[in-house]
């Protein structure tokens, strides 16, 4: 088997010494690109072996061992010439016949990838050194390919750090926490309406692997998985990341959730499990809150992606999400929206997670919310999830663990009250306008409330006593 981390290395050293890349995300989708299509083409070899029906969409003269896959191949200004003005023009406009087959997902999937996409690199060597790297990778073999599929967590996870390009990934922690919580089943629709890299689906697809007891359980997770990403970059990184998952044809629709009315999303949309992290504290683009009803509109994208998912859920649909504190209280839309996810919804269960788990990306407080579909809201289960004893936060090098969740889910099946587990009555909530925001009942009543002359007393006499500690002390001195 490669040495896959070395090759990475030395991929990521190449890159550095190239003037046209500038930071980690241009660095990331430049090298997504590239692993992109030598995935999809290792791929279409295979399909080519195993079915004599399937002809692949990219033309003889692009595939990747014509003009990549030789060590010794063209290189230097021929090579930098043949992608920006051969490969990446051609790609962009491969033709399509709609149809069900294979070939024309798999076509319309490239298309869609190599026209969000760009080539960075200026220096044709370069390009030439980071393709033979590559090469030394064989996507059809298991190993190499699980193995890899392992490391490519890896490159995501860098985007954390690279900028607005951050958004795009959730924690593996949190994914793979949500997705156990949430339970997903064979044959069951699962869907998250903004992507990203594909962390939830992915999290979603192993699930179901150990759910699967035949090749045609396997076979039919791919169409039953279902991803929206409307940026470029995760699009490219998310099918990647599917594609390497064992998904031939990754159900990941190139397109923006809030782009059509609300009422266009029927029955036939509707899903089972929804499991995401909306994009939050950003403005919707487009007018799109014209898609919705008049009482929720508002330019906060983590309230619109609310109201939609509440209506993507089939009746008893569960839903695992990500919201920051900002969605958990305020007046007008967010209360009449909160108001709508307890009446259709039964919001069961709120975890509170320290404001560092999306660090550098975004330092706001958030919580995993935890409902199904179809009974109103009657008490919700809040539990306060805290930092490893002896770490002041969450960061690059220490982010959370899924193993920090072991107590979560242990009482998850037994629930009672302590001092980080609290319940809250509907009633409390309604008498609140809604706000969700809500601290531990016990600690509250702990702290005692004082009036201003009370204060003001207490002060006097902290003072007064200060200054006999101090004249006591001028005594002493002389």
């Amino acid at each position: 088997m490669a040495n896959l981390k070395g090759i990475l290395d030395s991929i990521r050293k190449i890159m550095w010494t190239d003037t046209g890349l500038n930071g980690d995300a241009q660095r990331i989708e430049q090298l997504g690109w590239m692993l992109f299509f030598k995935i999809f083409s290792d791929k279409d070899k295979e399909l080519e072996m195993l079915d004599d029906n399937y002809i692949s969409p990219i033309p003889q003269e692009l595939h990747w061992e014509e003009w990549a896959g030789d060590d010794e191949g063209i290189t230097g200004d021929e090579l930098q010439e043949f992608i920006d003005r051969k490969l990446f023009q051609t790609l962009r406009n491969i033709q399509l016949v709609p149809s069900e087959d294979i070939r024309y997902k798999r076509a319309l999937l490239i298309r869609e990838v190599f026209e969000g996409n760009n080539n960075y690199m200026k220096s044709g060597t370069n390009i030439r050194k980071v393709l033979n790297k590559l090469n030394e990778i064989d996507f059809n073999t298991t190993k190499d390919k699980h193995a890899f599929g392992e490391l490519y967590e890896t490159i995501l996870k860098e985007l954390q750090s690279a900028g607005k390009s951050g958004e795009f990934y959730t924690p593996r922690a949190i994914t793979e926490f949500i997705t156990e919580m949430i339970n997903p089943q064979l044959g069951e629709k699962i869907l998250d309406p903004a992507c990203g890299t594909g962390g939830y689906l992915t999290a979603a697809i192993e699930h179901l692997k150990n759910l699967a007891e035949n090749v045609e359980d396997r076979q039919n997770i791919a169409k039953n998985i279902i991803g929206w990403e409307y940026k470029p970059l995760p699009y490219l990184l998310a099918t990647t990341n599917l594609i390497l998952h064992e998904m031939e044809v990754p159900n990941i629709t190139f397109r923006d959730s809030l782009e059509q009315p609300l009422s266009h999303y029927t029955e036939k949309n509707r899903v089972n499990a929804i499991l995401a992290n909306p994009p939050f504290g950003g403005i919707v683009a487009n007018n799109n809150e014209n898609n919705f009803p008049q009482n929720f509109r508002t330019k906060e994208s983590a309230d619109l992606f609310l109201i939609l998912m509440i209506h993507l859920l089939k009746q008893g649909g569960r839903a695992g999400i990500v919201l920051p504190d900002g969605s958990l209280t305020g007046d007008g839309v967010k209360q009449r929206v909160r108001e709508k996810l307890l009446k259709d919804c039964n919001l069961h269960t709120i975890i509170r997670l320290p404001n560092s788990v999306f660090q550098p990306y975004a330092t706001v407080a958030t919580n995993l919310l935890f409902f199904t579909k179809g009974e109103p809201t009657k008490e919700i289960w809040y539990y306060e999830h805290r930092l490893p004893e002896g770490q002041k936060s969450y960061n690059k090098t220490r982010p959370i663990q899924l193993r920090e969740f072991e107590p979560i889910k242990k009482w998850w099946k037994k629930r009672k009250e302590s001092d980080i587990c609290w319940k809250v009555d509907l009633q409390t909530i309604i008498d609140r306008n809604y706000d969700l925001d809500i601290k531990n009942p016990t600690k509250e009543k702990e702290a005692i409330e004082y009036s201003s002359s009370e204060l003001m007393r207490m002060l006097e006499t902290s003072f007064s006593k200060s200054s006999d500690l101090l004249n006591k002390l001028k005594e002493a001195v002389k």
